[in-house]
C-alpha cells in the first residue's frame, strides 16, 4: 500500500495490480483520503448537477437482459411506446423551464430504424431548440444501424445532423465476454460498444462511459472493465465522466442474487477516481445509489450528482431502487452537496459551470438531517 500511495501522491498511473490491491486491502479511509486528494486534484471542491429530463420513448426491447428490469416485449403487459404527439406535449412542457439537458434511452425496438431517430431528434429540437440531446446506448445505436443498413458514421453522422449532441454510458455493463454471456448474451459485445463510443468520438460527439457492478462479477473483472475504458480515452479522450450503474435486484431473472452493500459501493467509487487518471469526473447517479450514498460518494472521488430528473425515469424505479418518484429540486440538490463540504456548481452537459447556487442557511438545516455524512 505505501507504494501505491506514494504513486497516487506522485500522480503516476496505477497498474491493474494496484487497482486489485485497493480493492482487496484498502480500508475506507485510506481510500476517502486518497479519492479526495485526486477528486481535489480534477475538480477542487466542485460538485456538479444541472437541469435535467429523461425521455424514455419506449421499454419494449428485442434484448432479454437478466438483470434488467425496464424491458417489456411488444403487446406485453406493461409496455409503453410514444407516439410522436406524446413526446412533442412532454418537450413541450419544458418550455420556458430552465432545463439545459434532455437524457433519451429506452428499449431497443424491434421496428425502428435511425430515420425514426433522427425524426424523434428533430421534433425535440422544434419545441426545445437550445437544449442539449443526450440519447441512445451502443446498444440501441448498434440495431438501428443494423435495421437500416448503414455504417456506424454514416448512423452518427445522420444523428448528429438531426441534433444529437451526445451519447450517454449504458449498454456497457460489463466487458468480460463469461459474465457478459451469463447475463445479457444477445446484445452488443464490448468490441461493439467501444468501437461505437470512438467513432462518435472522431465525430466530435463526446459521451459517458458506465459499468454494471455488483452481480456475478468480481473486483479482477472491474478492473478490466475500467481499464479498457482507460484506454479508449487515451486514445480519443471523448469521455466526460464515468458513472458507476449499482445492479439493483428487483423484478428482474437475477433477482436471487442479494444487492451489495453501501461500503462496497464507496469502494467502487474510490477505486475508481484512482484507477481512472484521464476521465475528468466521477458521477453518482442518485436515482439508484440512493440520496444518503450518493451525498457519501463525494467524500470517495465523486464530484458529479446528475440532475433534477423531474421523476422522468422509470429505470431503476422498477428495479426497486429507493426513490420510487426520482426528483430532486435545485435547493435540494445544492443542500446535499454543501452539507458534505462541497461547492454546488450547476453545469451544462459539457461540463460548462452556469451559475453558483447560493443556498441559505435554512434550507442547508433542513436537509442536512437527512443527509447527513458524518456515519460513514
Amino acid at each position: 500500500m505505501k507504494s501505491i500511495i506514494a504513486k497516487i501522491y506522485d500522480a503516476e498511473r496505477l497498474s491493474t495490480e494496484d487497482a486489485l490491491a485497493l480493492y482487496q486491502t484498502a480500508d475506507l479511509k485510506t481510500l476517502s483520503e486518497l479519492a479526495t486528494f485526486v477528486r481535489k486534484k480534477f475538480n477542487g471542491k466542485s460538485a456538479y448537477y444541472n437541469r435535467n429530463f429523461h425521455l424514455e420513448p419506449t421499454n419494449i426491447c428485442i434484448f432479454e437482459c437478466d438483470f434488467c428490469s425496464f424491458s417489456r416485449k411488444l403487446g406485453e403487459e406493461g409496455s409503453w411506446e410514444y407516439s410522436f404527439d406524446e413526446i412533442r406535449e412532454i418537450a413541450t412542457n419544458y418550455k420556458g423551464k430552465p432545463v439545459t439537458e434532455v437524457h433519451i434511452v429506452g428499449g431497443v425496438h424491434p421496428k425502428r430504424g435511425v430515420d425514426y431517430y433522427c425524426d424523434l431528434l428533430k421534433v425535440i429540437k422544434e419545441e426545445l431548440p437550445e437544449i442539449h440531446i443526450k440519447a441512445f446506448t451502443a446498444v440501441e445505436l448498434e440495431v438501428m444501424f443494423a435495421r437500416s443498413k448503414i455504417s456506424y458514421l454514416d448512423g452518427l453522422m445522420a444523428l448528429k445532423n438531426a441534433g444529437l449532441n451526445s451519447l450517454p454510458g449504458g449498454g456497457a455493463e460489463i466487458f468480460d465476454p463469461e459474465i457478459r454471456n451469463k447475463i445479457c448474451k444477445t446484445k452488443a459485445t464490448a468490441e461493439t460498444w467501444l468501437s461505437i463510443h470512438e467513432e462518435a468520438h472522431k465525430l466530435g460527439i463526446p459521451s459517458n462511459c458506465t459499468m454494471l457492478y455488483g452481480h456475478l462479477e468480481n473486483y479482477e473483472h472491474r478492473i478490466e472493465h475500467m481499464s479498457r475504458l482507460r484506454e479508449l480515452q487515451d486514445k480519443t479522450n471523448g469521455f466526460n465522466t464515468f458513472i458507476p450503474l449499482k445492479y439493483r435486484h428487483e423484478n428482474n431473472s437475477m433477482s436471487y442474487l442479494p444487492e451489495i452493500r453501501e461500503e462496497e459501493d464507496l469502494k467502487n467509487y474510490a477505486v475508481a477516481r484512482l484507477f481512472l487518471d484521464n476521465i475528468p469526473h466521477l458521477k453518482a447517479y442518485w436515482p439508484m445509489i440512493g440520496r444518503n450514498t450518493a451525498q457519501k460518494s463525494l467524500l470517495f472521488g465523486v464530484d458529479d450528482m446528475d440532475g433534477t430528473i423531474d421523476d422522468s425515469t422509470k429505470i431503476y424505479s422498477m428495479a426497486g431502487a429507493e426513490d420510487q418518484n426520482p426528483m430532486m429540486s435545485t435547493s435540494e440538490l445544492c443542500a446535499l452537496i454543501t452539507t458534505a463540504g462541497f461547492l454546488p456548481i450547476e453545469r451544462d452537459s459539457l461540463y460548462q459551470p452556469i451559475k453558483n447556487e447560493k443556498v441559505t442557511l435554512r434550507t442547508i438545516a433542513i436537509h442536512s438531517a437527512e443527509n447527513a455524512t458524518n456515519n460513514i
